[in-house]
């Protein structure tokens, strides 16, 4: 697990992500990043009501926690602070029942996402990232 993680605050996304790198898109109010646990799947998190909230005062944070609940590593932490801090591992049962709750909340789940990079809005996901790159001109 890579223990921080640095703000760049870029326009678009840009193509390759370099490990250690929170690049925060205002315009697409987005936050992307590669996994924290050295993976290498890239992370995707909107920031919006319901979604991600990104803090900044000097130092960054993203609220709830990040649960890549649908990638190989099934990585779970939060960013605090540049931090990266490791999570509790969620069991199926666990994520099935937060996306569950969350979906019928319409939001992302306290500690654990529904808007995983991978998981239940996976492909809106990749549709928006492909979106964002077109958009850069």
């Amino acid at each position: 697990m890579i223990p921080t993680i640095t703000p760049e605050w870029v326009e678009s996304i840009p193509e390759r992500l370099e490990p250690g790198a929170l690049y925060v898109s205002i315009r697409f109010a987005t936050a992307t990043h590669l996994c924290a646990c050295g993976c290498g799947s890239e992370v995707v998190t909107p920031l919006a009501p319901g979604s991600w909230k990104l803090t900044y005062d000097g130092t960054v944070s993203l609220d709830p926690s990040i649960g890549n609940w649908s990638f190989p590593c099934r990585s779970h932490y939060w960013i605090r602070s540049n931090r990266v801090i490791r999570a509790a591992a969620w069991t199926d049962a666990e994520v099935a029942e937060a996306r569950e709750r969350a979906g019928a909340q319409g939001e992302a789940t306290a500690s654990g996402s529904v808007a995983d990079a991978g998981g239940g809005k996976g492909a809106t996901t990749r549709r928006s990232r492909r979106w964002m790159r077109r958009s850069r001109s």
